[in-house]
């Protein structure tokens, strides 16, 4: 084996490698937005349910 060949086999290692760290990287980076999106649909539902509970509560009051 030749320089030439040992030279192309290291690239072609290192190219693999750093398309592996970017698929790791998008998959994280997929997941934490998943994980944001989560996060930032809750305060809307406890915001909903604190409305929903506050209109049954008024409408319990109307109606008695």
């Amino acid at each position: 084996m030749g320089m030439k060949d040992q030279f192309q086999d290291k690239a072609q290692e290192l190219s693999e490698k750093a398309k592996q760290a970017a698929q790791r990287g998008r998959s994280e980076e997929s997941e934490r937005s998943s994980q944001a999106r989560e996060k930032s649909q809750q305060p809307q539902d406890s915001l909903d349910d604190a409305q929903q509970e506050a209109e049954d509560r008024f409408n319990r009051d109307y109606d008695a």
